[in-house]
């Protein structure tokens, strides 16, 4: 049976008839709501419906996109993402679309349901473990987001996930940013694998322990170089740093302090400004290109030399949700992100 939730005419932004494509929450919204009809396909293919019972569809047609093709995991095959294209119609062609996409590529998380539980919390347990870019799914997904830009450009192209999907829409912008294509990305509830030391009220607490870990991070780091250095003392010329290379992308995080799946985001970019003001930032850009725990292993033997946290980013828009939540359901959950009565606080955050 369907919830209340499943249905565009029950719980979508049934307002926003006339999107105004240069405004942010107008994108966020549509963008949401694009990631919604992920989970609807994926739901209406386990409930069997189809034709005029299937609920999925007014989740992008409300907004003039057509759906152009599903993304299937070869594993289970169930719907894990969608690309759709921007068709509006004659009649709004003399409306300005200026700053609308012609294609988004949305990801979906994790669904406790049927026969996708289980696939859906594997690929859950490899994103903590920073295996996501070994998955299949992350290949079907890659190879989508590579053709899309190599018809249509990156300028013409937005990445779009929720969760677990988030993820998954992150690591495919990182894989494009990294040889020059900077893709419009909206990253919501995106995981952040780390203890919730946002949680701690006290804020002296909260913020000596950043430190120390930066200083221990960054100390590991320093020697972990210095260790590969001697490798590979033949190069003539030092590779250029993969974090560093990645600055210029600025994907839209949208994450909620009530979440601790995704609030770490905001002490880990709050943290960086406050290193800068108290002169330790040549500190902090060491250790913010690293995870703590990845390191530690590295340094016990336990592993070869750890490759790029999956979801550390140097640059990004960050919005932060402040309107009050009432349990972590909602807190996480995507449809917060279509409202507009929300609190928001937006910052910029560039790598230096």
């Amino acid at each position: 049976m369907a919830s209340e939730r499943e249905s565009f005419d029950l719980s979508g932004p049934l307002l926003l008839t006339s999107v105004d494509w240069q405004n942010t929450q107008h994108q966020r919204a549509v963008a949401a709501c694009l990631v919604q009809g992920v989970y609807i396909l994926e739901r209406d293919r386990q409930e069997e419906r189809e034709g005029p019972q299937a609920l999925a569809p007014p989740w992008w047609e409300f907004f003039h996109f057509k759906l152009l093709r599903k993304l299937v995991d070869d594993v289970g095959f169930s719907i894990f993402g969608a690309v759709y294209e921007f068709k509006p119609p004659p009649s709004l062609c003399n409306h300005p679309s200026e700053g609308s996409p012609c294609y988004v590529i949305a990801f979906r998380g994790t669904i406790t349901k049927y026969d996708s539980v289980s696939r859906d919390l594997e690929l859950d347990i490899e994103v903590i473990r920073n295996g996501l870019h070994r998955t299949s799914r992350f290949e079907i997904a890659m190879q989508a987001v590579r053709n899309m830009v190599a018809a249509s450009g990156p300028s013409n192209v937005w990445l779009a996930g929720h969760s677990l999907g988030s993820a998954m829409a992150m690591l495919a912008g990182k894989t494009m940013a990294s040889s020059g294509n900077y893709l419009k990305s909206f990253l919501f509830n995106p995981p952040f694998v780390s203890a919730p030391i946002e949680r701690i009220k006290d804020k002296r607490v909260k913020h000596g322990l950043r430190i120390a870990g930066s200083v221990i991070t960054a100390g590991l780091t320093l020697a972990m170089k210095a260790k590969q250095q001697q490798h590979h003392q033949h190069r003539s010329r030092p590779e250029n740093e993969p974090f560093t290379t990645l600055a210029a992308w600025f994907p839209g995080l949208f994450v909620n302090p009530s979440d601790d799946i995704c609030s770490e985001y905001i002490g880990y970019f709050e943290h960086r400004k406050k290193m800068e003001d108290i002169g330790a930032g040549a500190i902090e850009r060491l250790a913010t290109q690293n995870s703590l725990g990845g390191l530690l292993m590295h340094a016990m033997g336990k592993k070869a030399a750890p490759e790029p946290p999956l979801h550390l980013i140097p640059s990004a828009n960050l919005t932060v949700n402040l309107t009050p939540s009432r349990d972590l359901k909602e807190a996480h959950g995507i449809h917060q992100w279509w409202r507009d009565d929300l609190k928001l606080l937006s910052e910029v955050h560039k790598y230096k």
